[in-house]
């Protein structure tokens, strides 16, 4: 072992990033491409809703109603994750991708409707971040009272920019 394999080796073993090793760079791409597959963000989400036309796609909050009726994304179709097995085939089209969301990154109600809707043969991705990162990102959401805006907060999105690059 020459001593940059040494210096190395003993940096991974002390480092707990480097404890287990990255994926060989084609492990790894197959793995975020799959990852694409199964998740979106709450800016990807807004900016198809807030485009011209039919985004492709039917936005889904799983929550309760409770939670509903304190703030959630317009026009989306309210079906809490217990019901989804009775009602999800009468309130969606099985050819239109849905688009699941729950309060945040905390919660995986979200993953638990998508996980739902998948084993009924919905295609399906889940919004990261959910209702929480909605609001915190400044975008309008509707309760009973009406339309809310909240100001971003700049630890989720950036200041006096319409696009954070990513």
């Amino acid at each position: 072992m020459t001593t940059t394999q040494n210096h190395a080796a003993q940096t991974a073993a002390a480092n707990p990033v480097l404890r287990v090793p990255p994926a060989a760079p084609a492990t790894a791409a197959a793995y975020f491409r799959a990852s694409l597959a199964f998740h979106t963000d709450v800016s990807d989400v807004a900016a198809a809703l807030a485009a011209d036309g039919d985004p492709g796609f039917v936005v889904l909050d799983s929550r309760s109603t409770e939670s509903w009726d304190q703030g959630h994304v317009p026009g989306a179709v309210h079906l809490p994750t217990a019901l989804i097995p009775e009602q999800a085939e009468s309130l969606l089209d099985k050819s239109v991708p849905v688009v699941t969301y729950c309060w945040s990154p905390g919660c995986n109600g979200a993953t638990r409707a998508a996980l739902a809707l998948a084993e009924l043969g919905f295609q399906v991705k889940e919004m990261l971040g959910g209702f929480e990162y909605w609001a915190r990102e400044g975008l309008a959401y509707e309760t009973w009272q009406g339309t809310v805006t909240r100001d971003a907060d700049p630890l989720t999105v950036p200041v006096g920019a319409d696009d954070c690059g990513c």
